[in-house]
């Protein structure tokens, strides 16, 4: 995280909030890729690619070196989005739920679902 000398006049979770609202107001695909690229360095947009890459191979459940050999993608990174796809915000699961990856749709839907009664027959605990 940088470090901030000055005390900025919104607060981080303000300025997030803006943000997720900015990305909502996008209409289609071409105003959206116009967004990020406005928005990011072609480094941060080319990670953020990446971690979407290799999500349906990783719903798919292949193995992270044969991930690496057809994307190009680090093992450190496939690693990464395997952890927030476990055990992260549920955002990931939410994009493919909304058909943002067709083929893994359905099937990140039902495990959305299995996780909701698995969590139930725990008594809510995850």
């Amino acid at each position: 995280m940088k470090r901030r000398y000055v005390e900025p006049e919104t607060s981080s979770e303000s300025a997030e909030g803006d943000l997720c609202r900015a990305l909502l107001s996008m209409r289609g695909l071409a105003e959206m890729r116009s967004f990020l690229r406005d928005l990011c360095t072609p480094a941060e947009l080319e990670a953020l690619v990446d971690r979407w890459r290799v999500v349906p191979y990783l719903l798919d459940g292949m193995a992270y070196r044969e991930i690496h050999d057809r994307t190009g993608v680090s093992v450190t990174t496939i690693g990464r989005v395997a952890r927030f796809l476990s055990q992260g915000n549920g955002g990931y699961r939410a994009a493919v739920a909304h058909h943002a990856v067709p083929a893994a749709r359905a099937r990140a839907a039902r495990q959305v679902r299995g996780d909701a009664v698995q969590a139930r027959r725990n008594g809510g605990a995850s």
